[in-house]
């Protein structure tokens, strides 16, 4: 009987072996791609590190924010700061809720609105230096849901579409997808357009369009656009409380009730429409996230942002005047400005700057940085005011020794004026 017993525990054994050994060489090997990075680079997040000499005066600036939350229009801010490579700053003011009490901190998260074109434009620039597409391709290669005039879906490339040169009207059927109509129907009736130019030769903002670039990730990785995101990305950088997703945003254990009104209002209601075209507007994400998002386009963290897609995406593909223009107030600093793939580029006085403004309904974002001096400014809040876009001019003027200017205007009693929302943002229309 006990001889029984031990053939039977040896069988056992060796059945548990092969099976495990079949497994093994079975399983999918992690190589060359999202799973990879995410196995090998897993960021260690730098901390916060005030030592050193600085351009900045914090205490300055801290007071001016200070001052900034005072005003009405405002109900909760998060400002993170990059200088010499180095986070120098992440902090969290006001409130999640106008009147709740409920304090905004480091890992409290917002919407990042258009800032999410530049998470797009990364991406797939990411997916040329693999060589799994290249930036030059048609976009009909990719993509089966956009039709563009003439049938120049089949001309227009990749690069036309980051850096919204699709020769159609700026901001095309974004009132229709705001009354949620599906954004791959939008994208075929984009055919039935006038041609505004050729291909290639004028820029005009987009979202619908824009979102075209989800649909290639998604063709080209195999995997749904946020778990893209999240295999390249959010998690190789540990940017913890990242999404691409409404439920990515209200499951948060914090996050920023979106506010037209300002202090004393009610929050809103947060909207699907631009989290139906994620390539456009559909990123969540905390300061602390976005500084870490910042740090990489820097080009501090190579092993998942190589140089060669960095390059391409900063590089100035078309210029855009109507952004200048916009940005008129901001003129001795900014006097020239371009589109790359995904991202602006500026001329600040005489520094190339990288940079973006984001803006959905209750929240606004802005991302400014010298990818040369690795310095740079990151903001959010939940709330419709435009005064906080000062706040980049008054950091980087610290960053390269200027005059002080109030650029936020908390000196001249000027009511704030309302941030327009994405559908109205700038992009030469």
């Amino acid at each position: 009987m006990k001889r029984v017993l031990l053939v039977l525990l040896v069988l056992a054994g060796l059945v548990v072996l092969l099976f495990t050994s079949g497994l093994l060489r079975w399983s999918t090997p992690l190589e060359g791609g999202a799973q990879q990075a995410q196995a090998r680079f897993r960021a260690e997040v730098p901390p916060v590190d005030t030592s050193g000499p600085t351009n900045i005066d914090y205490a300055r600036l801290e007071a001016r924010i200070a001052r900034l939350m005072e005003e009405k229009a405002m109900v909760g801010l998060a400002v993170g700061i990059i200088e010499n490579g180095r986070i120098r700053f992440v902090r969290g003011f006001g409130e999640t809720v106008a009147g709740s009490g409920e304090r905004v901190t480091e890992n409290t998260v917002f919407r990042w609105a258009s800032l999410s074109k530049g998470v797009a434009g990364d991406m797939i620039a990411l997916l040329a230096a693999r060589g799994q597409l290249s930036l030059h391709d048609p976009v009909n290669r990719w993509v089966t849901s956009l039709r563009l005039p003439g049938g120049n879906e089949s001309r227009a490339t990749l690069t036309d579409v980051l850096s919204h040169r699709l020769g159609i009207h700026g901001h095309a059927h974004d009132a229709r997808l705001e009354d949620n109509e599906d954004p791959k129907y939008l994208r075929g009736l984009l055919a039935l357009l006038r041609t505004q130019c050729d291909v290639g030769q004028c820029h005009a903002y987009q979202n619908v369009a824009y979102d075209a670039a989800s649909e290639a990730v998604e063709r080209v990785t195999g995997v749904p656009y946020e778990q893209a995101l999240r295999d390249n990305f959010f998690a190789p950088l540990g940017m913890r409380s990242a999404s691409a997703s409404r439920e990515g945003l209200m499951s948060a254990p914090s996050w920023a009730r979106p506010h037209r009104g300002g202090r004393g209002s009610q929050p809103d209601e947060v909207t699907e429409p631009y989290y139906r075209v994620p390539a456009a507007g559909g990123v969540n994400g905390s300061i602390m996230d976005l500084t870490l998002w910042m740090r990489a386009n820097m080009g501090l963290a190579p092993e998942v942002l190589p140089v060669a897609a960095l390059q391409a995406v900063q590089t100035p593909v078309v210029r855009t005047p109507g952004e200048t223009r916009r940005r008129r107030k901001f003129l001795e600093r900014t006097p020239s400005s371009a589109y790359g793939l995904g991202w602006r580029i500026f001329n600040y006085a005489g520094n190339k700057v990288v940079g973006h403004h984001g803006g959905v309904r209750g929240y606004r974002s802005l991302i400014l940085f010298d990818p040369a001096r690795r310095s740079g400014v990151v903001a959010l809040w939940n709330s419709g005011s435009g005064k906080p876009n000062g706040l980049e001019y008054e950091v980087m003027d610290m960053i390269y020794g200027l005059p002080f200017r109030d650029w936020m205007e908390l000196d001249t009693g000027r009511p704030a004026e309302p941030e327009p929302d994405e559908s109205e943002s700038s992009g030469g229309r």
